[in-house]
């Protein structure tokens, strides 16, 4: 699974913006997801808008919600 994040070097913005969307959905049921709470009420795209537009990797901001 990891082989599968688009590298800040190789892919553009539409592409890791596309991968969060699909890594994260929304399930539209915060009782039984809790991706709200991981990141503190931030949607994902938010949450990761560092490494959408390219400042920071995957890993990086994912420290930030562990």
């Amino acid at each position: 699974m990891i082989n599968d994040i688009p590298d800040i070097e190789s892919s553009t913005v539409d592409e890791r913006r596309e991968y969060i969307r699909n890594r994260f959905p929304c399930l539209s049921d915060c009782d039984m997801c809790g991706l709200c709470k991981v990141f503190r009420g931030m949607d994902p795209e938010n949450a990761y808008s560092d490494y959408i537009t390219g400042i920071r990797s995957f890993a990086d901001v994912t420290t930030d919600y562990r």
